[in-house]
């Protein structure tokens, strides 16, 4: 039997998922890992990813993953109830020895805490089973435009809010003498409110300049960003705005 998701989406996927690359002409295609135990949703996600033009590669077991991404690899999906080792380990493994490599869980896990658990473990987003297609294919196309774009070169000017300087070319932040230690979302979302300091910045826009996506839907893991950015910077750093979003304010 077919996971029921896979079922569901089967019919949207004809309506509105078109055969398109991801990519430019010429360019060799995105190639996803998919690291997922459960046939039925592993096939599924090769035959709907495939369809989009990447190049799909999966693994149903935790240490092969971490094995097959020492090949290169744009992007990790990842689940995290494996047979053979906890996704959360995996996913810590990859970010070690991949600090760049972005990683999507796809996780049937829904509570905070093990939201907060994986992305303090490296990931880049968290998404709770049971998904919409349509989202996972825009948070993919999202990772890889974002991680295109660090690769980039930025000659901006450092960021200097109080005693906080954000380099947004080399990607490191300082606050008074002392480096901060920032997974890549991290930064992103302190760069965008040190570029506003002072200012309100909706969760909307932060949604879509930071993770490139307009989904209007629960918001957890931009709310576990900002009390892992609390934390670092000091509790009254980051002003929460009800009903509107978020303040970065530092003496």
């Amino acid at each position: 039997m077919r996971a029921p998701w896979v079922q569901r989406q089967r019919r949207v996927k004809a309506r509105a998922m078109p055969r398109r690359p991801p990519y430019a002409p010429g360019m060799a295609p995105p190639r996803l890992l998919v690291v997922e135990d459960d046939e039925a949703i592993a096939s599924g996600l090769a035959r709907v990813l495939g369809t989009q033009g990447y190049d799909v590669r999966l693994e149903r077991r935790g240490r092969p993953a971490v094995t097959a991404a020492a090949d290169p690899i744009d992007l990790v999906i990842l689940d995290l109830g494996l047979p053979d080792m906890d996704g959360i380990d995996v996913c810590r493994a990859l970010r070690r020895a991949h600090p760049d490599l972005p990683i999507l869980i796809l996780s049937a896990r829904d509570q905070e805490l093990d939201v907060v658990a994986g992305l303090d473990a490296g990931a880049d987003d968290y998404l709770v089973k049971p998904f919409k297609l349509s989202e996972l294919l825009a948070r993919v196309r999202a990772q890889l435009r974002r991680a295109a774009a660090t690769e980039r070169p930025s000659e901006a000017e450092p960021l200097q809010v109080g005693g906080l300087r954000v380099d947004i070319g080399a990607r490191r932040a300082w606050l008074g003498s002392k480096e901060l230690s920032l997974r890549p979302k991290e930064f992103d979302l302190l760069a965008l409110l040190a570029a506003e300091a002072g200012r309100a910045v909706t969760r909307e826009r932060i949604m879509y300049e930071v993770w490139d996506t307009d989904w209007l839907g629960a918001t957890r893991t931009l709310d576990t960003h900002i009390l892992a950015l609390r934390n670092k910077l000091g509790g009254d750093a980051i002003t929460t705005l009800r009903g509107v979003g978020y303040r970065l304010e530092l003496p």
